[in-house]
């Protein structure tokens, strides 16, 4: 009976991956946004791919609006297909027990070997941790540059 159970929860999962490769393929790729950072080094803003000291990541998604002066839609084809492919996602989700953002990230993921998928769900884990030391470090980094700034124009802190 347990070899039975195991059979068919192994064709259940088959068939709900089959379902989420099959909608991603129907639908066409999405160009995948890379983070934006905002860094300001000696007063100046500059924007980079890679963070640095006390760097922001700025939202990079396409506008989804509306022309303001008919109403009409004015969205690109490519916001279109990613509504058209959200919908179909959340549409799937009770089978596949995925949100969008978590079938996008197995559809890149989807082709790599393995033992590069394990680790991707490993470093998953440990990404928020570490996004939380880059801040908190940041932060530390900002207030002794200030503390060193005041010191040079003569302030006591």
């Amino acid at each position: 009976m347990n070899i039975r159970w195991r059979a068919n929860t192994h064709a259940a999962d088959s068939a709900r991956w089959a379902i989420v490769l099959i909608t991603g393929l129907a639908t066409s790729a999405v160009v995948q946004a890379q983070a934006v950072y905002r860094c300001e080094t000696q007063g100046r803003i500059g924007y980079s791919h890679e963070p640095c000291v006390g760097a922001k990541v700025i939202d990079t998604t396409p506008t989804q609006g509306l022309d303001k002066s008919t109403g009409a839609s004015r969205k690109g084809r490519d916001v279109q297909r990613e509504e058209i492919k959200r919908s179909l996602n959340e549409a799937m989700r009770p089978l596949t027990g995925m949100s969008h953002e978590q079938t996008k990230v197995f559809e890149r993921r989807f082709k790599l070997p393995a033992s590069a998928q394990a680790e991707c769900k490993l470093l998953d884990l440990r990404l928020p941790d570490q996004e939380q030391i880059v801040r908190n470090s940041a932060q530390a980094a900002r207030a002794e540059v200030k503390s060193v700034q005041c010191q040079h124009n003569g302030e006591i802190t």
